[in-house]
C-alpha cells in the first residue's frame, strides 16, 4: 500500500461501485438512438468530486475491471483530484455498466452489474489504517446491495471509522432493484445505529420503517444516537437530534434540467459545510444550494460546483461574459 505523506490525510474516504454509464439524448430512446454518450457515475464517486470540487481531500476506494471502461472511470475520478491510490483494476472480473434513456419526458436506467469487479469486494481490499487517518468515512447502502461480501466491507469499515474515531456517515440510497426491502432492512437499519450522520430520505424512511405514519418515523429517528437529515419532505429537508427537529426549506429553481446527481450534490455539500464547522443546520443548507445548482444541468456528477461558484451563488453575483 502507498504510504500517507504527514499533512495528506484525506478528510474524507468513500468506497462503492462507479459503473460506466452509456445514454442518449434521443427521445426515441436507446432503442433506436443511433449515438451514445459515455461518462460514470456512482454515487459514492459522485461525492467524492463534489468534495474534491469544494477544495476537501478525499479519497475513493473502490475495485473496476481492467478494462477501458474500468480505466477511464479511474483516470476521470483522479482527474478530479480525488485520491485513487486505493482503488484497483481487477483483470478476474469486468466493471459493471448502466443505460440511461429518457423516453416522453421519463428517465429509465438499465443496469448490468452483476458479477462486477465491485460486487466481488471484500474486506481484506479496503486499507484499514487510511480509512482511520480520515475525519470521515462516507458510506451508502448501494454497496450493501451488492452482495453479502461488499455488504461485510462496509460493516467493517464502519467498524474501524468507529474505533478510530472517525465520523460515519450513511446514506441509505434504497435501491430495490438490487435486493428486496426486507434484505434491505436486515442490512442498513443496523448501520443507522451506527452512524453519526444518517441521510435518508422520507419515502426512504416508509420503506425501511414500514409505516407511512412520519410521527411514527420521526419518533424512531428521534431514538438514534447520530443526528438524522431527511430528504424530502414538503418544501422541506429536517435535521433530527434527539427530540429536536428542525426545519430548513429546499432551495427553489425555475427550471430543473437533471435530477439524476441531486442528492449526492447535496450529500457533498453537507459534508463540506460540516468539515468546515458548520452546524447541521447550516450544512443542510449549503447542501441544498448545491442540489440546486446541480439540478440545472445534465449528468451525474459534471454539473457539480467548484467552492467559487457556490459562494458566487450565494452572493448572487452577476455572470458577466465579455
Amino acid at each position: 500500500m502507498q504510504a500517507l505523506s504527514r499533512g495528506n490525510e484525506p478528510e474524507v474516504v468513500t468506497f462503492g461501485e462507479s459503473m460506466a454509464l452509456f445514454s442518449s439524448a434521443d427521445t426515441r430512446g436507446l432503442e433506436y438512438a443511433q449515438t451514445v454518450g459515455k461518462s460514470f457515475g456512482g454515487a459514492e464517486s459522485n461525492v467524492a468530486i463534489g468534495l474534491a470540487r469544494l477544495g476537501h481531500r478525499v479519497g475513493w476506494c473502490g475495485r473496476l475491471g481492467k478494462d477501458p471502461l474500468g480505466r477511464h472511470i479511474w483516470k476521470a475520478i483522479r482527474g478530479e483530484g480525488v485520491d485513487v491510490s486505493r482503488a484497483a483494476l481487477v483483470g478476474d472480473a469486468p466493471t459493471g455498466l448502466m443505460m440511461r434513456e429518457l423516453v416522453a419526458g421519463k428517465s429509465s436506467v438499465y443496469y448490468y452489474r452483476k458479477g462486477s469487479a465491485a460486487s466481488r469486494m471484500e474486506t481484506e481490499h479496503l486499507d484499514m489504517q487510511y480509512i482511520s487517518s480520515a475525519r470521515m468515512l462516507h458510506v451508502t447502502g448501494i454497496t450493501c446491495a451488492l452482495s453479502d461480501s461488499s455488504a461485510d466491507t462496509v460493516a467493517a469499515a464502519v467498524r474501524t471509522a468507529k474505533a478510530a474515531g472517525v465520523k460515519v456517515c450513511f446514506d441509505p440510497n434504497l435501491r430495490l432493484k438490487l435486493w428486496t426491502i426486507e434484505e434491505a432492512r436486515a442490512r442498513l437499519l443496523p448501520l443507522s445505529l451506527e452512524a453519526d450522520y444518517f441521510m435518508p430520505g422520507l419515502d426512504e424512511l416508509k420503506l425501511l420503517y414500514d409505516t407511512e405514519d412520519e410521527a411514527a418515523i420521526f419518533k424512531r429517528l428521534s431514538e438514534l444516537p447520530g443526528i438524522s437529515i431527511v430528504k424530502g419532505g414538503q418544501g422541506m429537508n429536517y435535521v433530527v437530534e434527539g427530540s429536536h427537529i428542525e426545519e430548513i426549506s429546499y432551495e427553489l429553481v425555475e427550471h430543473a434540467v437533471d435530477t439524476v446527481g441531486a442528492g449526492d450534490a447535496f450529500c457533498a455539500g453537507f459534508l463540506s459545510g460540516i468539515l468546515r464547522g458548520s452546524t447541521p443546520a447550516e450544512a443542510v443548507s449549503f447542501g441544498n444550494v448545491m442540489g440546486a445548482m446541480v439540478v440545472q444541468a445534465f449528468g451525474d456528477w459534471e454539473a457539480m460546483p467548484t467552492w467559487e461558484q457556490v459562494q458566487a451563488s450565494l452572493t448572487n453575483a452577476v455572470h458577466i461574459e465579455r
